[in-house]
């Protein structure tokens, strides 16, 4: 009869503070990915929606693959690139990478 008594499990009390401190991990775990992950990644996001929407006639922009241009017509969805003196090229809005900053000299 001992031995069976010796195999049983322990009474309900234990187990509490095992299932907190798992859920306390896995909180931290969940506010580790946040702030490490998703917050800068839709903070990148805004910064590149503001980007697309403040785009003007005359800025000039390099495209994600690598073209560099000046916008001369923009549309709702598509932005048309001067490349050279008659090359013109129409671009998706979203293949825009940078705007070009002017410096003080115009260039």
């Amino acid at each position: 009869m001992e031995s069976l008594l010796a195999m049983a499990p322990p009474p309900n009390g234990g187990g509490g503070s095992s299932l907190i401190s798992t859920i306390i991990m896995f909180g931290a775990i969940f506010l580790i990915f946040y702030f490490m992950i998703i917050r800068p990644q839709q903070k990148r996001a805004k910064e590149r929606e503001k980007l697309l929407s403040n785009m003007q006639k005359g800025d000039k922009v390099v495209t994600s693959g690598g073209l560099h241009g000046t916008i001369v017509h923009i549309d709702e969805k598509t932005v048309m690139l001067q490349v050279s003196d008659n090359v013109k090229l129409k671009y998706e809005r979203s293949a825009i990478a940078t705007i070009v900053p002017t410096g003080k000299d115009g260039n």
